[in-house]
């Protein structure tokens, strides 16, 4: 009989190991980021407003650098830059209780954007090198599931941390986040090596010459954007549905603990699941429209609730938080199948720092703009969302397919070729 729990384990080691990793650097940063607020404020002694102006200088530092650390990840491989990022990252975590006054507090948090920045870079480049296509995005879904389980356990330690409430408490957070990060760096210094993410040369490529940069692709560019308005729905999740239940309905309060919670079992069983079929450019533009349809819905529902009151407002709040869940997960998993297929494998590198301009520009535009239309309009500017939406998944599609046809042209034919040369640390 099968074990259980082998059921929702990755099925090979190195899937095993990268889940394993990203249950232990969520679990760091998740720990921090539970009480980045009180510590800022409390430890370092900044004011709200200074806080938000510095996170905000650190996503302009991450939108400059997406390019050229991308770049930087195919000259200097991506497990290198990886390793060497996550590292760097562990120390500059036990910097911070040394952080005082606004200006180290703007140093410390854009150098860590930086780095940050370019470990996410060639973590995300190496992950998709090292595994053979047709299990790719099925590796990729489990480590997000393994990500939100990291997430939660890191939550429950910087709980702990808040609710013990003393200075040394909340201090020893960020070296308990270093701590873990500096194993996370153990870790991915013991992982497979990989090759240059190089495609096998067929003959009609010998003389097509060196691969484009990845800007000049306006396909894949207007699909990072695409991409991005679609993730928008983190944005619904973490922002405005919190306030809007705050201060629009009559539900209690303590129904926030329910939704983030609904929201995290169904990222950890769900997403892997979610992700089956979009490994192909077809599959990952049946998960956008899905998606798309998860992402209307989830308006609709919570558009209504400043109407309703009692146990409709809570269940259809609920409901809403539900769809906008799928909409996360059908997103995600057309994300990677995007990333896999319409990514010129000459210069993976090159073409993340493009796919992350869209993540990097969501963060900046739409938490001011869809609390305004929420909270401001109410049911007319839950329903411009929802056109936004599907303006963004309507989008994709001719997107998706001229960033197809680039590829074509520019003569790699990776994306239809199979299986990639980093087939065999993949299954070992």
């Amino acid at each position: 009989m099968t074990n259980p729990i082998s059921r929702i384990l990755p099925p090979t080691k190195l899937e095993r190991d990268l889940a394993l990793q990203c249950v232990l650097s969520a679990f760091a940063t998740g720990s921090f980021l539970t009480g980045t607020a009180v510590f800022f404020t409390q430890i370092v002694g900044l004011s709200g407003a200074q806080v938000g102006l510095g996170m905000s200088i650190a996503g302009v530092v991450t939108l400059l650098l997406s390019l050229p650390l991308g770049r930087l990840s195919d000259r200097v491989g991506a497990k290198p830059l990886w390793a060497v990022a996550a590292l760097v990252e562990a120390l500059l975590y036990f910097a911070w209780p040394l952080a005082g006054g606004m200006i180290t507090f703007v140093a410390l948090l854009s150098l860590l954007a930086a780095i940050s920045t370019a470990g996410n870079t060639g973590r995300n480049v190496y992950r998709i090198a090292v595994f053979p296509r047709e299990v790719r995005v099925r590796a990729l879904a489990y480590m997000r599931s393994a990500r939100n389980v990291g997430y939660t356990l890191g939550a429950l330690a910087g709980g702990i941390a808040l609710a013990i409430g003393t200075r040394g408490a909340i201090t020893a957070v960020p070296i308990l986040t270093g701590c873990l990060l500096v194993l996370n760096a153990v870790m991915v210094s013991r992982l497979p090596s990989i090759d240059r993410p190089v495609p096998p040369v067929h003959e009609e490529e010998q003389n097509a010459g060196p691969a484009p940069a990845a800007w000049r692709n306006l396909g894949f560019v207007a699909l990072s954007i695409c991409n991005g308005v679609l993730n928008s729905n983190q944005v619904l999740l973490n922002v405005v549905v919190p306030l809007w239940l705050v201060e629009r309905t009559d539900a209690p309060h303590t129904l926030l603990a329910w939704l983030f919670g609904t929201n995290t079992v169904m990222a950890v069983l769900l997403q892997v699941r979610a992700s089956r079929g979009a490994e192909t450019v077809t599959g990952a533009l049946r998960a956008v429209r899905l998606s798309g349809w998860a992402f209307i819905l989830s308006c609709l529902v919570i558009g209504v609730t400043h109407e309703t009151v009692g146990w409709v407002s809570i269940v259809l709040i609920w409901l809403g938080h539900v769809t906008i869940t799928g909409a996360e997960l059908w997103q995600s998993a057309a994300d990677w199948g995007f990333q896999s297929e319409l990514s010129d494998h000459r210069r993976l590198g090159d073409y993340q720092g493009v796919w992350g301009l869209g993540y990097q520009a969501q963060p900046i535009i739409f938490p001011g703009l869809f609390t305004f239309l929420a909270l401001q309009w109410g049911e007319p500017g839950w329903a411009v969302i929802a056109v936004i939406g599907v303006l963004a998944a309507v989008a994709s599609h001719p997107a998706a397919r001229a960033a197809q046809r680039f590829l074509e042209r520019s003569g790699t034919s990776y994306a239809a070729a199979a299986p990639d040369a980093s087939a065999t640390p993949a299954t070992s």
